[in-house]
């Protein structure tokens, strides 16, 4: 699926900006033949930021 932007809901409160990934066969890498069951991940990106807010305008930055 497409990228489709920064969820505001995705903050901790502390600036820190958490996304999952359902399925991983996204990652050209991996094998599909070579799996037993699709597996997630979550990624964390902790920022310098103090606030969601402020953590929000870092990563539109980007």
């Amino acid at each position: 699926r497409d990228f489709r932007g920064v969820s505001a809901n995705a903050f901790d409160g502390r600036g820190n900006y958490t996304l999952g990934i359902k399925d991983l066969l996204v990652f050209p890498a991996i094998e599909y033949d070579k799996i037993d069951k699709l597996r997630g991940m979550e990624i964390t990106i902790v920022t310098s930021a103090k606030t969601d807010e402020h953590a929000l305008a870092l990563l539109q930055l980007l």
